[in-house]
């Protein structure tokens, strides 16, 4: 009886602590999102850059429009893309074209431009999407951070595991290893901070191919505004239809 007693005991311990642990990396997540995008729902005006070997190859524009619960709507501004646009809702994605009155199923790893997917560009949040625990520490460029291992907590996400690295003074996200399905190592994710509004906000994210590293892609948040679009435009049968090229 003492045993079980003993076992039973020491298995509450063990669950009340990987819960203060859970509890730790959500908390550490949200902090982070803020640095990624402080409001639930606006419009971040963003231009992904292409490089090869440094020198400049491809620019493309694009207005996302984000609202609660998992929705996002890219729009292409390009010349060369204008009309077409990117659909996420929760785990599903439709691609839009101006030629078609029927939306295309994609996932979130297809590509918009060099390693820039749908998912990086349309998510941008980490708190409501992962969870996982620390697992130590590290120095990344000079920065003493906090390493967590990340795991997606829904079908859709971009990358079921990641490995992000936080600044331990304010928690704002320095790098990240992105991994695929194989748990193989897709990219490497850096985070570059600007003054936004006052406030410090991830303004570049560089993301390099961890098998092409003379490739790297350059995703740059242009601007941030609390505008957004109706729920209409959320539906892809609605979308479909719609003009947003003005």
């Amino acid at each position: 009886m003492f045993r079980r007693i003993a076992f039973m005991l020491l298995a509450s311990a063990s669950l009340a602590v990987v819960a203060a642990e859970d509890g730790k990396v959500k908390s550490l997540l949200k902090q982070a999102d803020v640095y990624r995008l402080a409001m639930e729902s606006g419009r971040v005006e963003t231009e992904v850059r292409t490089f090869k070997a440094g020198v400049p190859d491809k620019t493309r524009l694009y207005a996302v429009y984000l609202k609660p619960g998992h929705r996002s709507l890219v729009l292409f501004r390009t010349a060369s893309e204008r009309g077409q646009k990117m659909l996420m809702l929760g785990d599903d994605y439709w691609l839009m074209m101006p030629s078609s009155q029927r939306p295309l199923r994609i996932t979130a790893m297809q590509k918009l431009l060099g390693e820039a997917s749908t998912g990086d560009v349309a998510t941008m949040t980490w708190g409501e999407d992962y969870d996982g625990q620390q697992v130590g520490e590290e120095t990344v460029d000079g920065v003493p951070c906090l390493k967590l291992d990340l795991l997606g907590q829904r079908k859709g996400v971009s990358y079921p595991r990641i490995v992000l690295y936080l600044a331990k003074k304010d928690h704002h996200p320095v790098q990240a290893e992105l991994y695929v399905a194989s748990d193989k190592l897709a990219k490497l994710a850096r985070f570059k901070l600007g003054e936004v509004d006052g406030r410090k906000q991830v303004t570049v994210m560089t993301l390099i191919d961890h098998l092409q590293k003379e490739r790297s892609t350059e995703v740059h948040y242009l601007s941030r505004t609390d505008k957004t679009l109706s729920d209409d435009y959320f539906n892809p049968a609605f979308l479909v239809r719609a003009d947003l090229t003005q």
